[in-house]
């Protein structure tokens, strides 16, 4: 695998300080990548290299995950959403195409419904339509985690997402890595700010040109919600690999940047 770009910081108006990666042309389509839960920027390595240079990318790391800044409290839904226009005005973009995995789709769609002049287009990358109410198979580990979150507790929590490619240990020892870089406090805030949203789409329209990717092997998310988000979206369109599971980025990271690609430039 090779080396990960270098890693840059961010200050937002929200009042966080986000790690952020950037690769590609000044002059490309901008596309910020957005990870899922207790992931960082890194979780896109294997993704990053199959993108463009016509593609200016940036892969952020969340608020409270990675080496981001970690507050005490903001950490429902619309506050992970309003920190992607504020990235957007610190790194002087006026719109950008949303790439989100899994609960990385939530807030990319939490942000195109509230702010819908800043995403030129969203992609969903096995994200969920809502959590409202669910109880993820990882729940019972969050609620028992303690400061300093160790690998083991992390590893516990991403045995629950069959991935089905076959990924360096080496690579994977450094994703639970990043993911025990979250305090306990904020493993625990962020799910629950995610299972306590509503759908984005229950209380709103999206607008944007949408693009929707799901693995067929997917075990936590069954196709149903992305037909759901498809159908209510005029002119979208649904995507699927046979052979992929959740992690779409590890599991089919060329044919995910392929599909993006095209998106993205045939904006």
């Amino acid at each position: 695998m090779s080396a990960p770009p270098a890693a840059h910081r961010a200050t937002l108006a929200t009042g966080v300080t986000l790690a952020f990666a950037e690769q590609g042309e000044p002059s490309g389509v901008p596309v910020v990548l957005l990870p899922g839960y207790a992931d960082s920027h890194r979780f896109f390595e294997p993704l990053l290299p199959h993108l463009p240079p016509a593609l200016h990318v940036y892969a952020v790391t969340p608020r409270g995950h990675g080496d981001s800044t970690k507050p005490e409290h903001g950490y429902a839904l619309a506050d992970l959403a309003a920190d992607v226009p504020a990235f957007l005005d610190a790194v002087g973009l006026e719109r950008a195409v949303l790439l989100g995995h899994s609960s990385g789709g939530l807030v990319a769609q939490r942000c195109a419904i509230d702010r819908p002049g800043r995403v030129l287009g969203l992609v969903l990358a096995g994200s969920p339509r809502g959590l409202h109410g669910l109880r993820p198979p990882f729940a019972a580990t969050v609620e028992r985690m303690s400061d300093p979150v160790g690998q083991d507790l992390a590893r516990e929590v991403l045995g629950t997402i069959p991935v089905t490619a076959a990924m360096p240990e080496s690579f994977v020892q450094e994703m639970l890595a990043e993911n025990a870089k979250l305090p306990a406090r904020v493993w625990r805030a962020v799910l629950a700010g995610l299972t306590e949203a509503r759908p984005p789409t229950e209380t709103g329209v999206l607008t944007v040109p949408l693009l929707v990717l799901w693995g067929e092997r997917d075990a936590l998310l069954g196709r149903e919600d992305q037909e759901r988000l498809v159908a209510a979206t005029p002119g979208a369109r649904l995507v699927t690999y046979p052979d992929a599971g959740h992690l779409l980025a590890w599991d089919a990271p060329a044919a995910l940047a392929a599909d993006a690609t095209a998106f993205a430039l045939g904006l």
